[in-house]
């Protein structure tokens, strides 16, 4: 955003680029400074392949929506024309997104902490009683805002979030459109997942009519 314009003889990019890359830097902000620095009470463990996949992801898909902000997307205010409203939606949808990301994401830390309480507790009452530690690992189905119909909603409000980057960008911005596809047909299967691993801890009974991550439909 600050060397590649110079080296293509940009003079000034126009706002809506700004506007696109500070809604990015927002979203990581959050996901890869504020969530597992401070915010969450516990994370599991990651294999070093994976996390290895989602860095090598997140610099490839940082380094596309970057250079097409900088350089090879619009870079003038005459390409933006007409399209004010468009850019007003996705930045709305786009903060939808990110508060519902954010709201859902702090049930489940509160889910983490309640269960890391209770599990202190059952602890220290068989210290009490003279018996060894010996407490599983307590698990909790989450209830409040869109967990009531579905399991997954954080990544529900991911895509809605992205949608609306992409929205901004309009249909001809690629890296925009390849980073939505992306999170759908990665996060679908694990969502699946999940719900059946949900269903077999659980039972079919306590989940009820939830879903994995679309309402009513998967």
């Amino acid at each position: 955003m600050f060397t590649l314009p110079q080296q293509h003889g940009i003079e000034k990019l126009p706002i809506a680029n700004w506007v696109m890359a500070t809604l990015f830097s927002i979203h990581y902000l959050y996901r890869a400074i504020l969530a597992p620095l401070f915010l969450n009470p516990s994370m599991s463990p990651i294999h070093l392949l994976v996390w290895t996949s989602a860095l090598s992801f997140q610099i490839i898909n940082a380094t596309c929506i970057g250079g097409w902000l900088a350089a090879y997307g619009p870079v003038t205010t005459k390409e933006w024309e007409g399209r004010v409203l468009w850019i007003e939606v996705g930045m709305m949808i786009f903060a939808a997104g990110l508060l519902g990301n954010i709201y859902h994401d702090d049930e489940l830390r509160e889910i983490r902490r309640a269960a890391a309480r209770d599990q202190k507790r059952r602890e220290e009452a068989q210290a009490e009683k003279g018996q060894k530690k010996n407490v599983d690992k307590v698990y909790m189905v989450p209830e409040n805002g869109l967990f009531r119909v579905i399991l997954y909603p954080h990544y529900l409000c991911e895509w809605i979030e992205w949608s609306g980057f992409w929205m901004i960008g309009g249909l001809g911005c690629v890296p925009a459109r390849n980073f939505v596809i992306n999170e759908i047909t990665t996060m679908t299967p694990r969502a699946v997942q999940g719900w059946n691993w949900y269903v077999q801890r659980f039972g079919k009974e306590k989940i009820g009519s939830r879903k994995a991550v679309l309402p009513g439909v998967l």
